[in-house]
């Protein structure tokens, strides 16, 4: 692959959905990340959806979407041929990734310290809910941790959802895809590291941290003794009008964090008088206002289309429709920046689409361009890499330790 990552080998031992989406991301940027399947395969392979001509079933959209770009070799890490196996793997990687509970690892006889003595340029990097005790023992580090649990604990549904209600999910996992986010750029930044050093490390994110490092307003608030950032709805606490506004068929986000804005929305909207009234004309008195400023924009908005809204105020204030999936992936953006990407799925005859990487380069590109592995698919040439002979092969898989 034509990516910047080209020259980094990844061992991947993850499951689900934070550590794949982080070693998706090294994988869409040219990393050779080898997925380090059990012989039972990854449990999320189960997961749909599934096509309706796909007989084989070898996994459905949840799998492919964050394992495309990867190779996959199944090893039985519970045996000591298998554990030895991993090792040779090891000896010619830059990175191992797994998100297995604390101490799993190291109970298999495959702690970092063990790996770092065979590949001291090694980088080790984990994904957990609470971190690893290398770097910060939580009260927690046992808990089981997915999505909800990152998202209740680190503080984003405190401050999502409607003013008077319950705390809010975010619709997307971000409890683990920030999580992964920030996990690939601790993976990057060790592995430069480690070719100007010769020194690899131990890169840990904990989910919980990750979120909390994402309600960066919120842990700032706190910080500086201003109590907790409480929800607020689809609006912003500190700018007026800046939220969501019904129109006819469906919301509008409207924004206004300078007072220039609001001038040319009054405006558009025929009412320039109220661009300059001291009432409304000062941020700080649109905040004190903020019922009477908000009613006044959703009355003008809601008895308009999204289009009409588009061709009014597109480009000249902050301004979007609320999308859902399919209109996005219609629009002449996605057309224009290539937001979903044509991917093979094995055991049908049908393409699928999944959503191409966000990370756009110009003399490395990559992105998006096989499909997601087999299970087992690439074992035999995963182990001939790393110098394993044709016999070698024929006796691990006698033996069930690979596959």
């Amino acid at each position: 692959m034509n990516g910047a990552l080209s020259k980094v080998r990844v061992l991947d031992l993850t499951q689900m959905m934070s550590g794949p989406y982080c070693t998706m991301m090294l994988a869409d940027q040219g990393a050779d990340v080898i997925k380090v399947e059990a012989p039972s395969g990854e449990v999320a392979r189960g997961y749909g959806p599934f096509l309706d001509d796909d007989n084989e079933r070898h996994f459905g959209g949840y799998f492919q979407s964050i394992n495309r770009n990867k190779r996959s070799i199944v090893i039985d890490l519970k045996s000591d041929q298998g554990k030895e196996v991993f090792r040779r793997l090891v000896s010619d990687a830059d990175v191992v990734v797994e998100n297995f509970r604390a101490g799993v690892m190291d109970r298999l006889g495959l702690s970092y310290e063990s790996l770092n003595a065979i590949n001291p340029k090694l980088v080790y990097a984990t994904i957990r809910g609470f971190g690893d005790p290398r770097t910060g023992a939580s009260p927690y580090q046992d808990w089981p941790a997915y999505d909800i649990v990152a998202q209740a604990m680190g503080g984003i549904m405190h401050m999502t959802g409607p003013v008077e209600g319950p705390p809010t999910k975010v619709g997307p996992g971000v409890g683990d895809t920030v999580a992964a986010m920030m996990t690939a750029f601790g993976i990057v930044s060790a592995v430069l590291h480690a070719r100007e050093s010769g020194q690899g490390q131990f890169v840990d994110v904990a989910m919980i941290d990750a979120i909390h490092a994402l309600c960066e307003r919120a842990a700032t608030s706190h910080g500086y003794g201003a109590g907790n950032a409480n929800a607020a709805g689809n609006h912003h606490p500190f700018f007026v009008p800046f939220g969501t506004f019904p129109c006819r068929d469906g919301w509008v986000a409207v924004g206004c964090p300078i007072d220039q804005f609001w001038v040319k929305i009054a405006d558009l909207m025929g009412e320039p008088e109220i661009g300059t009234d001291p009432r409304y004309a000062k941020n700080d008195e649109r905040i004190a206002r903020r019922d009477e400023v908000n009613d006044i924009v959703a009355g003008w908005t809601r008895n308009r289309t999204k289009k009409e809204l588009e061709e009014l105020l597109g480009g000249k204030v902050p301004f979007g429709p609320v999308n859902h999936i399919a209109d996005l992936a219609d629009s002449p953006h996605a057309a224009a920046r290539g937001l979903m990407v044509e991917l093979a799925h094995p055991g049908s005859d049908q393409t699928v689409q999944v959503a191409e990487t966000a990370v756009r380069m110009t003399e490395t590109p990559g992105g998006a361009k096989t499909p997601a592995p087999t299970k087992g698919e690439h074992s035999d040439g995963v182990l001939a890499e790393a110098g394993f002979s044709t016999e070698e092969i024929e006796a691990l898989r006698r033996e069930n330790v690979v596959g």
